[in-house]
């Protein structure tokens, strides 16, 4: 009985610490992977000026889905 007890101590903790590293991904990495991929995402699809600033940025103009303009700032690609 004492091994089982032990088992089932040992699976508690596998499974909290495994939550507790989904937790950190879903609320911590992914909110930052998802916004660089909407970012990246609306500096492909949107027109750009052609002379970018001192930072290496170009101002650019992008329609929603909506059909409405936003001036978003996007990396220079040359």
């Amino acid at each position: 009985m004492k091994e089982a007890t032990s088992d089932l101590s040992s699976g508690i903790v596998v499974a909290i610490c495994i939550s507790i590293l989904v937790a950190f991904f879903y609320f911590t990495i992914w909110p930052i992977i998802k916004t660089n991929f909407v970012s990246q995402t609306a500096c492909e699809k949107s027109k750009c000026s052609t002379q970018p600033d001192d930072d290496g940025m170009v101002d650019c103009i992008y329609k929603d889905k909506n059909g409405t303009e936003q001036t978003i700032r996007c990396n220079y690609k040359g």
